[in-house]
């Protein structure tokens, strides 16, 4: 088993996302990249303690690649917007990978160079692993637990679609 770290907006988002996805075994919505010590949703909320909402990501190696991880973030979220997704807006919002070792880095900053030699202006963040905090239990599955919730409704089926049209061979059967 490998593990990903990513921020790309809402982590309820991100996370209906990479649920989707054969060879993901968990995904575990939280926080990384901030100075506080015990964050909360609420005090992430506030943008004062540096975090990010961010996913980390169990995946079988053998049945999806952290190539293929990295390609469906880059299509599900917005790289080029800083710190904002949607009507998200905050350092909290930023898109950022996190990566666990050289090999990860070295994919990472590949994809992104690619991306801008196609004249995408990439915004996102690449950092080495910091301390992840797992989000409160209600985070957890939110979309999944909740799929009438307002926001939920408006933000993550678009997501979705785009994920089913543009990687039906990476899906769950």
């Amino acid at each position: 088993m490998q593990q990903a770290l990513f921020g790309g907006g809402c982590f309820w988002c991100v996370e209906a996302v990479f649920l989707q996805l054969r060879g993901v075994t968990h995904v575990t919505s939280g926080y990384a990249g901030g100075h506080s010590t015990e964050p909360s949703y609420e005090a992430v909320c506030s943008g004062n303690t540096g975090h990010a909402e961010v996913v980390r990501i169990d995946f079988d190696e053998q049945q999806i690649s952290y190539h293929d991880l990295l390609t469906v973030f880059f299509a599900t979220h917005d790289p080029t917007t800083l710190n904002r997704q949607g009507n998200d807006i905050g350092t909290q919002y930023r898109s950022v990978i996190y990566y666990y070792n050289d090999e990860q880095k070295q994919q990472a900053e590949a994809l992104i160079n690619e991306l801008k030699a196609e004249g995408i202006q990439i915004v996102t963040e690449l950092s080495s692993e910091p301390t992840f905090y797992a989000a409160e239990d209600y985070h957890q599955n939110y979309y999944a637990k909740n799929p009438t919730q307002g926001y939920c409704n408006f933000a993550i089926p678009p997501k979705l679609n785009k994920l089913r049209s543009k990687f039906q061979s990476l899906l769950k059967a």
